[in-house]
């Protein structure tokens, strides 16, 4: 029987009048049905929050009690890995050899470093005295209220982590709004907060289309931040809803990052990582390293052990350990990846590998696209400019460093980028590359105690690090006078107490 899944609203899982379909983007098969939630739920779910955040249970529990909570969740969830990894693999196409060490491990690993610094954190501190007035200062740092998180679809679990952790380790009330293409994931981590004995209307999980749920919750004026993962257009559309009500934003939006391997760099490791960079998540990552830059003095060394390389890749079933590159997440998806070759050919690129979407055994069903190479690229080109977010990499050439950088920094985002090559020399690189994350001689490496995020139109704010508890607080001085007799006081200055 196809296993159908309710929204989670104050404490309860609430069914809607209409419902839609999740099929595998692999195969097309019916995995589950979703309550189909519409703007009735949204002020529902906002409300629900509200009226716990302004009761107060939660915000002013212990930040311990909220620490081991969460870390309760952590341990649930670490005891689902393999389960939770091939949900995710057949609800959005990722191979199953990424979902469950990456997407659900690192969501584990999260979890845990924010209960950890939840219990460090400094919540209250005080400051140096204020003189003349003789008054102590006090610094509080305090939840916002109700917080609305909206996730993608391409890597749910830990997108939503990055959100709803520190939004209720600070205590404040959360309604979360999953991608219509990947809600599971979040539902099922609902279900382990409610295990684990979150208060009802803590956290409040929607499901239903980005239009008009997603936006009615983003424009909700109950809402004192939003935190958003997603393209770059809805992304801007957040901010300027923002501006009616003034509530915080946090936006990690989209990326076309730069790969630059250097003439001394140690070609097979870096091809490899060229592909892994691109690839991995079947190239539906917003840090993905999208444009390679190489030397034009070794260019065709590096493109041809890259074609070789690249012309192993293994395309197919995500749910098998040696698939490689598995299928897109929808049908449109594909036709805009599509689009894209037609293109970048009218612009003058090479077309080196791949190209098309696959047929044969095992690609009559689902949403394919072949690993795709363009060469003769040049910076300008829609191609080297614009998020395709699929397995595309495009490959462009450079004579100095110094171009290199220029080429890089080329762009309206600035996510992610990477260097190969000797360390001093890459390391020098990395400072100059406008980007919110550098990787050196590697690719992808994520971790908690680290921030996400990005420069230019790639986003505003951090996800994960250390200051992660600092995007979901307010912070407040309390001035506490010490000071006795009113001739002693601040506005004795400009009061006569005798008048």
């Amino acid at each position: 029987m196809t296993p159908h899944y309710c929204m989670y609203i104050d404490g309860k899982w609430v069914d809607a009048d209409d419902v839609y379909e999740l099929r595998s983007p692999a195969t097309e098969e019916l995995i589950a049905t979703v309550a189909k939630g519409d703007v009735s739920h949204v002020d529902a779910a906002v409300a629900a929050a509200k009226g716990t955040f302004d009761q107060g249970g939660w915000r002013n529990t212990a930040p311990a009690e909220r620490a081991a909570l969460i870390n309760t969740v952590a341990e649930r969830l670490g005891g689902r890995v393999d389960e939770l990894a091939a949900l995710q693999s057949n609800e959005n196409g990722a191979t199953i050899r990424i979902t469950g060490a990456f997407h659900i491990g690192l969501s584990v690993a999260q979890l845990q470093y924010l209960a950890a610094i939840t219990e460090q954190y400094q919540w209250e501190t005080s400051g140096p005295a204020i003189e003349p007035v003789a008054a102590e200062g006090v610094v509080v740092r305090e939840p916002l209220g109700v917080v609305a998180a909206i996730v993608p679809w391409n890597i749910p679990l830990l997108t939503t982590v990055w959100k709803i952790g520190p939004a209720l380790a600070a205590g404040n009330s959360v309604v979360l709004k999953p991608d219509e293409h990947a809600p599971l994931l979040a539902l099922e981590l609902a279900r382990e907060f409610e295990s684990a004995g979150l208060p009802p209307g803590v956290l409040n999980v929607i499901t239903g289309d980005g239009e008009p749920v997603g936006a009615h919750l983003a424009g909700h004026p109950d809402v004192r931040k939003v935190a958003f993962t997603g393209s770059t257009a809805v992304g801007k559309s957040i901010l300027r809803q923002s501006a009616d009500n003034i509530r915080r934003v946090t936006l990690e939006l989209g990326g076309k990052g730069a790969n630059i391997i250097l003439d001394d760099a140690d070609i097979d490791m870096a091809v490899d990582g060229a592909l892994f960079a691109c690839m991995a998540n079947n190239g539906q990552a917003c840090e993905a390293g999208t444009r390679l830059l190489i030397p034009s003095s070794r260019r065709e060394e590096i493109v041809a052990k890259l074609l070789n390389r690249a012309a192993t890749l293994r395309l197919g079933d995500p749910m098998d350990p040696t698939t490689h590159v598995g299928p897109i997440i929808s049908a449109t998806q594909r036709d805009r990846i599509l689009s894209y070759f037609q293109i970048a050919a009218e612009e003058g690129a090479t077309l080196a590998l791949g190209g098309k979407a696959p047929d044969g055994p095992g690609f009559g069903k689902g949403y394919w696209v072949e690993p795709t190479i363009f060469t003769d690229v040049t910076n300008d080109m829609r191609i080297a400019r614009e998020e395709v977010f699929g397995p595309v990499l495009v490959v462009l050439t450079y004579d100095s460093d110094d171009e290199a950088v220029q080429i890089a920094n080329d762009t309206g985002y600035g996510l992610s980028a990477g260097v190969w090559g000797s360390e001093p020399r890459a390391l020098q690189m990395a400072r100059r590359l406008e980007s919110g994350m550098v990787w050196v001689n590697n690719w992808h490496v994520i971790h908690p105690a680290y921030p996400f995020g990005g420069y230019k139109e790639s986003g505003l704010g951090r996800e994960g690090g250390p200051d992660a508890l600092g995007e979901y607080t307010e912070e407040k001085f309390i001035a506490l006078d010490r000071s006795g007799g009113i001739e002693n006081k601040a506005f004795a200055i400009v009061i006569d107490p005798e008048s």
